[in-house]
C-alpha cells in the first residue's frame, strides 16, 4: 500500500496540459518563420521579429497566471518550461553551428525562473485578502480579526457592520458583563 501524499488526477493531468498550450503557443507566435532577413549591407537577422517574441512572452504569462490562479502552481511552472523547452528544441534543432543547446538552455531557465517568480507571486498574493484602506466604506464595514482574547460570535453595531464580542468583561463591575449568546438568537 502507498503511504504519503496522493496527487490528484487533474493536477497530474494539468502538467502535460499545460506543456501542450505552451507548445501551440510556440508554433502559433515562432514556428512559423523560418527565413532569415538579409539587410542590402549583408547583414543577417531573424528568425523572429521583436513582436513575435513579445507575443509569445505574453501568452506565456497568461498562460502561467490562469493556471497558478485555477491552484496547479507545479503544471504553471514545469509545464510551461517542459513545453516551451521542447519547442525550442525541436525547432532550433538544425541549427549547423551545434550552438542551438545553449540558446535552449538559456531559454529554460529563463523560462523556469520567470514562471516560478510569477507563480509564487500569484499564489501568495491569493492566499491573504487586501488590507482595507482607512477612508474606503469598506474600511468601516469590516471588523477586526478576532484576537485571543476575542470571541469570534459577531454582535449588530450601529455602524453598517458587525462587531466582534468580546469574551472578556469590558469592567470589573459583574452587572456590565455581557453573556454571549447564541448567533441565531437575538439578545
Amino acid at each position: 500500500m502507498r503511504k504519503g501524499p496522493r496527487i490528484p488526477a487533474p493536477h497530474l493531468l494539468s502538467i502535460p496540459l499545460q506543456a501542450a498550450a505552451a507548445i501551440a503557443a510556440w508554433a502559433a507566435w515562432l514556428g512559423w518563420d523560418q527565413h532569415r532577413d538579409v539587410h542590402p549591407d549583408g547583414s543577417e537577422t531573424g528568425p523572429y521579429a521583436a513582436w513575435q517574441v513579445i507575443g509569445l512572452g505574453l501568452t506565456v504569462l497568461a498562460l502561467t497566471y490562469r493556471a497558478a490562479s485555477r491552484g496547479h502552481p507545479t503544471a504553471a511552472v514545469l509545464g510551461t518550461t517542459t513545453g516551451l523547452t521542447a519547442a525550442a528544441s525541436y525547432h532550433w534543432s538544425d541549427d549547423a553551428s551545434g550552438l542551438y543547446m545553449i540558446g535552449v538552455s538559456l531559454l529554460t531557465l529563463t523560462t523556469l525562473t520567470t514562471t516560478a517568480a510569477l507563480t509564487l507571486a500569484i499564489t501568495t498574493s491569493r492566499r491573504r485578502p487586501p488590507a482595507p484602506r482607512g477612508d474606503s466604506p469598506t474600511a468601516q464595514t469590516r471588523s477586526p480579526a478576532p484576537g485571543p482574547l476575542q470571541s469570534r460570535r459577531a454582535r449588530p453595531s450601529g455602524r453598517g457592520g458587525p462587531q466582534l464580542a468580546s469574551a472578556w468583561p469590558s469592567s470589573t463591575s459583574p452587572a456590565t458583563w455581557r453573556q454571549p449568546t447564541h448567533p441565531c438568537r437575538r439578545s
